[in-house]
């Protein structure tokens, strides 16, 4: 299968979080933002990036393009994720479950943000620890990374598909 480039993606972006610090300086105060964009095509394909400025509307243009540069593949089936997933950053864990078709994605924040942009239409997430959006979208992004269909776990074991799935 070949490779899809970005540019061939229709990419949505969704802004996760902008935040504001303060400089103090002699005339007053000096203001730079950052922000936290999501990108994904809804088919399995997300990404995430932090862009910092002096402007909003810069901050959030470069955060779409470190977004669109860090998209990976995640694996998605009828749904929802495959199996239950705890990703870790940092203090923040995130618990991804599947869920049954109809539940909705029940996730806030960052989490949704790419779990939505991802293309997972069922599914229940928990976030631990802190609540930090920087972090809670790495532990996102990395749980979804460490997903494993059946028949990729049967053959790293050498065992057969329905050994693995009876235990």
């Amino acid at each position: 299968m070949a490779k899809q480039k970005v540019s061939d993606l229709n990419l949505k972006d969704k802004i996760v979080y902008v935040g504001r610090t303060a400089k103090v300086v002699k005339g007053g105060r000096r203001f730079n933002f950052s922000a936290i964009v999501v990108v994904g095509d809804e088919n399995g394909h997300v990404g995430y990036g932090l862009g910092k400025a002096g402007e909003v509307s810069d901050a959030v243009t470069k955060a779409t393009e470190a977004a669109k540069k860090s998209v990976v593949k995640v694996l998605i089936q009828q749904g929802t994720v495959p199996h239950e997933v705890l990703g870790k950053f940092g203090a923040a864990k995130v618990l991804i479950r599947p869920a049954t078709p109809g539940t909705g994605v029940i996730a806030a924040g960052g989490v949704r943000a790419i779990l939505e942009l991802a293309g997972v239409k069922d599914v229940l997430t928990k976030s631990q620890g802190s609540s930090n959006p920087h972090n809670t979208v790495k532990a996102t992004m990395k749980a979804l990374q460490s997903l494993e269909d059946v028949t990729s776990v049967a053959a790293r074991r050498g065992v057969s598909i329905e050994k693995v799935i009876n235990g």
